[in-house]
């Protein structure tokens, strides 16, 4: 069953972080693709803590007249999928499209996400064609979504595209979701009904570099994987078991050599029997750091911190009208 029900407000959500050179070209282009689609909407701005002077663009931008963006200024980086959740609270779009700043994923694709939504899709997912990123940054990402495809049997096809579009009610249902951690594409699909994905340009970097650093993609993997499922926890239960069921059949190995070949055997062993020993330290180690892993988490939702906290909101003229009268309206 689909939900036909119309679009007439587009809320279009973007995290920025250090994206000075870009984020003219950025704004320019968002602008006009949404003006094409004849609709209302916003072009959310979320400043995630830039060094630079994003965040000055971005009050420029809201200060201009009959200005559609809304600024959202966070006091310090908190990350992307946070950055974009802070955004989904200051939305009003009946659509909510997600975009990163860089301009690798054009702009002039959200029409295209808008009217695939509005043939009753309640998530819309993208999957980048002609992916113009290196190969150390390509073969990863296949990698990491065939792991995470299996894990958490959510059927997408490219986790890293953050060009979506999202109906109101699952951005409502996220916002419930209080978790430290989260991956958005992962989390919005768990609460919409009907989910499809589709092709979309890619285009080299407008300027500057990746803000994900090797660190950070491992990051965002282990945010990816432990906050969604606890199969790192089965896999691991499964193969200590196999570590444990192989060492019980080296012990009953031993034991018999022994009693064949008398108490002297086993002096040349020694050795085989240290690289055993490391295998089972290993693992043990292992173990311990996804343990630490969610415990980690548990530790930090205990806590209840807040996952951002917004500095500074800044409205642009038609944007700031049009909340005035959904205000005298209610």
């Amino acid at each position: 069953m689909k939900h036909n029900q119309s679009i007439d407000f587009v809320s279009i959500v973007i995290p920025v972080y250090n994206e000075e050179a870009s984020l003219p070209e950025l704004i320019k282009r968002t602008v006009a693709a949404a003006d094409s689609m004849d609709k209302d909407y916003e072009l959310i701005l979320i400043d995630d803590g830039s060094r630079d002077k994003s965040a000055e663009l971005i009050e420029a931008a809201a200060s201009e007249k009959d200005s559609h963006v809304v600024g959202v200024i966070l006091n310090r980086n908190y990350g992307q999928h946070s950055a974009i959740m802070a955004g989904f609270e200051h939305v009003r779009g009946d659509l909510i499209v997600t975009l990163d700043a860089d301009l690798q994923n054009p702009p002039e694709e959200i029409p295209n996400l808008v009217a695939k939504a509005e043939e009753g899709y309640d998530s819309v997912g993208t999957v980048r064609k002609n992916r113009q990123d290196s190969r150390l940054r390509r073969y990863p990402s296949k990698l990491i979504n065939k792991l995470v495809k299996r894990s958490t049997g959510v059927e997408m096809n490219d986790y890293g595209c953050m060009l979506r579009a999202y109906r109101r009610h699952v951005v409502n249902a996220m916002l419930e979701c209080h978790e430290r951690s989260t991956f958005i594409p992962i989390l919005a699909n768990g609460f919409a009904r009907n989910t499809v994905e589709i092709d979309v340009m890619h285009a080299e970097r407008a300027a500057g570099d990746s803000k994900y650093s090797f660190m950070s993609l491992i990051n965002l993997m282990f945010d990816l994987l432990t906050s969604m499922t606890t199969a790192p926890l089965r896999m691991l239960s499964l193969v200590g078991g196999g570590i444990a069921a192989l060492g019980l059949m080296l012990a009953v190995v031993l034991m018999g050599l022994r009693l064949i070949y008398g108490a002297e055997w086993g002096v040349d062993g020694v050795f085989p029997l240290f690289s055993v020993l490391f295998i089972f330290i290993g693992a043990q180690f292992v173990g311990l750091g996804l343990l630490g892993e969610y415990i980690g988490r548990i530790y930090s939702d205990v806590r209840a911190r807040p996952r951002y906290y917004v500095q500074d909101i800044l409205v642009g003229a038609a944007t700031k009208k049009a909340r005035e009268l959904d205000e005298s309206k209610q």
